[in-house]
């Protein structure tokens, strides 16, 4: 986490000088040509060196070790920091807008000097450079936020070669487009602002986890030789990399809990060392073995269960105790089910095949990827 600290760091400080350099730069240019449309893009280039100036701050105060009162740490003040850097983005869109509005009813002539062609055709390759070191650090660091800013250099670097072609028509014919470059400026703006406050609002919220990893995960719990099944799979994630998960796993009624206890200390090792991800819970089910009329009968109950695929999903964790007169399952339903008509109806079906159990339904939502076995 300290080395992921650092690049995030040096990263966004690199970013922080090369964007005040282009933003004062492109300024010069824009006041001295009278151009609304390149100051405008200082604006952008100086709203990128403050959002970079958040991360910093962001990752520093995140970093800080978990205390009595955050025994999770403070990973998710990075969500913070980027929610208030998506409202600056949003902001800065809103006055282009305003502005280069303004220039299309109100226009003035510009004046463009080949020192100000120059300088915007090189913070174009500037931005192409800076785009791709953001995306590699991102990568490197596992950053979300540095892989989205090298994308969002690799458009400024769009936008600022279609102000540099508007000077060039402008140069070569006299027609005047940049008030309305700066208009599709502010909106591309605009559109990043709001695209950044739904993806920062989606990690604040939780959404679904990452069906690659949750995959990665069960198929190595399944591959343990005990485990027959993982199911329920839950990742909390508490900022970047900090992510706790709970897990149901499926285990032969024969197993010992002394040997349950040695499973699920190596199956935490083994899932930390490979993802990072820390199992913090494991729930058991047992599963008959030895059994072949149990075994039937869960065949028979998964048939009534599964074939209403309108509303479940799967079904797993089967156990029945023949002597007690007593059976269990867990059920994966669709969202948007309505579940106590689903469990009466099922339990009604069930009980009709079973009349002498006592039956037991518990509803799962879908929460993640489905179980890899069972």
């Amino acid at each position: 986490m300290a080395a992921r600290g650092r690049i995030i760091v040096r990263t966004s400080l690199v970013g922080i000088v090369v964007n005040i350099l282009l933003a004062a730069f492109k300024a010069a240019v824009g006041f001295t040509a009278n151009s609304i449309a390149v100051l405008l893009d200082a604006v952008n280039n100086l709203s990128d060196a403050l959002s970079s100036v958040i991360t910093v701050a962001g990752a520093k105060l995140a970093g800080r070790k978990p205390d009595r009162e955050h025994p999770f740490g403070h990973g998710r003040i990075e969500y913070l920091s980027a929610m208030i850097i998506a409202a600056i983005v949003f902001y800065a869109g809103l006055t282009s807008l305003w502005e280069s509005g303004k220039k299309i009813f109100e226009p003035e002539p510009a004046d463009y000097s080949l020192l100000s062609l120059f300088i915007i055709a090189v913070a174009v390759l500037v931005k192409i450079v800076l785009g791709r070191y953001f995306k590699q650090q991102g990568k490197a660091a596992e950053s979300g936020a540095l892989v989205a800013s090298g994308a969002d250099a690799l458009f400024d670097a769009v936008l600022s070669f279609s102000v540099l072609a508007s000077a060039l028509i402008y140069l070569g014919t006299g027609v005047s487009l940049e008030a309305y470059v700066g208009v599709i400026i502010a909106i591309f703006i605009l559109k990043s602002g709001i695209d950044m406050m739904r993806d920062t609002l989606n990690d604040i919220l939780g959404e679904r986890p990452d069906p690659v990893l949750v995959r990665r995960i069960k198929g190595m719990l399944a591959a343990e030789p005990e485990i027959r099944g993982a199911y329920d799979l839950m990742l909390n994630n508490y900022g970047p990399g900090r992510n706790y998960a709970s897990v149901h796993i499926e285990l032969p009624d024969t197993m010992t809990v002394e040997e349950v206890d040695r499973l699920t200390r190596r199956i935490h090792d083994k899932v930390y060392e490979a993802t990072g991800v820390r199992l913090m819970g494991v729930t058991v089910y047992s599963y008959n073995t030895n059994d072949d009329e149990a075994i039937a009968m869960r065949k028979q109950v998964y048939k009534i269960v599964l074939a209403h695929r309108e509303w479940i999903l799967q079904v797993h964790g089967f156990y029945v105790n023949r002597e007690k007169k007593d059976m269990r399952f867990d059920v994966v339903v669709r969202f948007g089910t309505d579940i106590p008509a689903v469990l009466k109806e099922l339990h009604r079906e069930v009980q009709a095949a079973f009349p002498a159990y006592d039956i037991l339904i518990d509803v799962d939502m879908d929460i993640s990827a489905l179980g890899t076995r069972g």
